[in-house]
């Protein structure tokens, strides 16, 4: 068996290193990515929810609108 010099061995773990870094580097890119994709999702879903609410507000409005003419029907 052939006894690799020190310095080729070096070498060796030097570009693993190197290549290891470059893959952490495009992992970490794109979990990023991720991370601002999600995050736009999560405030389009927060401002749908702001809507929604409102809206539901408003409905229990009108409900009540409605429920106080029936009651002054009835009553009269």
């Amino acid at each position: 068996m052939e006894k690799i010099p020190v310095i080729e061995q070096l070498a060796k773990k030097i570009d693993e290193v190197v290549a290891r870094l470059k893959r952490l580097e495009e992992e970490n890119s794109r979990l990023r990515n991720e991370l601002v994709a999600v995050k736009a999702q999560s405030e389009a879903k927060d401002a749908q929810i702001v809507k929604l609410t409102e809206e539901l507000a408003m409905k229990d409005l009108e409900i009540e609108e409605v429920i106080g003419k029936i009651e002054a029907m009835l009553g009269e």
